[in-house]
């Protein structure tokens, strides 16, 4: 059991992954089952009599990823498809599944039955929840051994441990170290323009807000996409769980925490603390002087490209993906400053478990040890991981030696969907990385905070009515409340707690605390 806080080395090559945490809602299965799953295997592809796997037969392979479809994908596919065809005899055709509805469309492929072999899944993107309902293959060590002998060598063993949903695998995850506290990404320009204190505090952000809402036209102080689906305001991971340590069960689902260093482990309605009560009027502060638009709760925009646009002046996300667009906005608008601010950097700060980005096979896939074969070469295969992550070198990426990359003319033709799934040693770091993000992470490596209930998963089966009438109470009655477009915050605090209890929010804390009084039972 660690419970205290221990040094954290990794490379900054492994921060480039997103933390964006967004909603994950139910959607059902057919009647398989994870241990039904299993014999897939041993029926679907056989083996040679040396014991290698048979690749034979051709194979075509469809996958699922998150986010936007780049437009050099028919280019790059193309030439990763040939160097697949000499190394496995497979073929791989992906989907793509937008940002704007993915939380809605990835649990209908499953509930459908589509028929697909790999699936990028997360902590945050539906991984236990379709773990848990026989969406994903269970992966067992002799697979893993047989069909991913590089990953199998590569991956640190506990990793796969974190992966393990009730004691079985169904991921294979990426093998890299996060950190998946929260910054904030802002136009420094216009900070320096307006003489304003430097930011590193909320109060000190509020400030920036309020003086770019008031003073510049045409430009909103702070960009959140609500209507995504994410339950949250996009500064509660900062000014209320890290400002405070406490560590959300579920952030994708439920309102429900504990504090970081209680070793009990005492599960708690975040909504229900003296420390939202005061983060609401904070909000409202900011509503009233305009720092975000009274429309926000149904904006779906790429808050990035607006902010690119010149249209927002500040947004929240993880460490590696703001130092990554502020990289981008150095490249191709020089005239613009960023800087990144922590909010909270005297509190403790959380390392993703491996999780935060992984490939899952679909349980009813055709050709399971193909797709476990595909995802060995994206991971360790340096030719196939570079030409997957990057693009076509000289066009989408420049190599600079075997560690970092320079953006190519074509850069913006290869980026914005969920290849993180296979992020691995062998990333590459843009040679733009900028050194106030290294420099931020170094510091925070003495706060990397690790804590029992670290890799505690929710099983919200018992509860899965009461866990989606919750989810639709926090969308009608919380972001309205959180983004300041309730006037009577003390009533609207009231009737969301009251709203909460009759979708059942009682009934699933007490299934939560069991589980995890069971879970830190068994850790001792």
């Amino acid at each position: 059991m660690m419970n205290k806080k221990k040094k954290l080395t990794v490379t900054l090559a492994t921060m480039m992954a997103l933390g964006t945490v967004l909603s994950a809602c139910g959607g059902n299965n057919n009647a398989n089952t994870g241990a039904e799953a299993t014999k897939a295997p041993a029926t679907s592809e056989g083996a040679t009599n040396s014991g290698a796997p048979d690749t034979s037969k051709e194979v075509k392979l469809k996958m699922i990823l998150l986010g936007p479809q780049p437009g050099d994908y028919d280019k790059v596919f193309g030439e990763l498809n040939t160097k697949l065809k000499e190394k496995i005899n497979a073929t791989v055709e992906t989907e793509f599944l937008d940002w704007s509805d993915w939380t809605q469309k990835y649990p209908l492929k499953f509930a459908a039955n589509e028929d697909f072999d790999l699936v990028y899944t997360a902590n945050w993107a539906f991984y236990n929840d379709q773990a848990l309902k026989g969406g994903f293959l269970e992966l067992t060590d002799d697979m893993l051994t047989k069909y991913m002998p590089q990953t199998w060598e590569a991956m640190p063993k506990v990793n796969w441990q974190q992966a393990k949903v009730d004691g079985k695998l169904y991921m294979v995850p990426n093998n890299n170290v996060e950190v998946t506290d929260k910054v904030v990404l802002y136009r420094e320009d216009l900070r320096k323009k307006h003489n304003l204190p430097e930011i590193n505090s909320a109060e000190s952000y509020a400030t920036y807000l309020k003086a770019i809402a008031k003073d510049e036209k045409g430009i909103t102080a702070f960009g959140a996409k609500p209507a995504d689906g994410w339950k949250f305001h996009e500064l509660d991971q900062t000014l209320l769980e890290q400002n405070n340590n406490f560590n959300l069960v579920d952030a994708s689902l439920l309102p429900l925490a504990y504090k970081l260093d209680d070793a009990s482990g005492k599960v708690f309605n975040i909504y229900d603390t003296p420390e939202f009560t005061s983060l609401l009027q904070y909000y409202k502060d900011l509503a009233d002087n305009g720092a975000w638009s009274k429309n926000v709760v149904s904006n779906k925009n790429d808050v990035w490209q607006d902010v690119k646009a010149g249209k927002v002046s500040s947004y929240a996300h993880n460490l590696g993906t703001v130092a990554a667009n502020l990289a981008e906005m150095r490249r191709d608008k020089p005239d613009v400053e960023l800087g990144i601010a922590d909010l909270t950097p005297d509190k403790k700060k959380i390392a993703a478990i491996s999780t935060q980005n992984g490939m899952s096979v679909h349980a009813t896939s055709k050709n399971p040890e193909r797709a476990l074969m595909l995802l060995d070469l994206l991971q360790n295969d340096k030719e196939i991981h570079d030409l997957t992550m990057y693009g076509i070198a000289g066009s989408n990426y420049n190599p600079e030696g075997d560690k970092k990359f320079t953006a190519g003319p074509a850069a913006a033709n290869y980026t914005g969907f969920s290849n993180w799934g296979w992020n691995s040693p062998l990333n590459r770091q843009d040679a733009a990385y900028p050194k106030e993000a290294d420099d931020m992470f170094n510091t925070w490596q003495s706060s990397i905070y690790h804590f029992p209930l670290e890799t505690f998963v929710f099983d919200t089966t018992p509860v899965k009515n009461e866990v989606a009438n919750i989810g639709n109470v926090m969308l009608r009655y919380a972001i309205p409340l959180e983004y300041g477009l309730i006037d009577d915050l003390a009533k609207g605090q009231a009737d969301l707690i009251k709203q909460l209890k009759s979708a059942g929010l009682d009934k699933v804390q007490t299934e939560m605390q069991t589980q995890i009084d069971a879970f830190l039972a068994a850790q001792k």
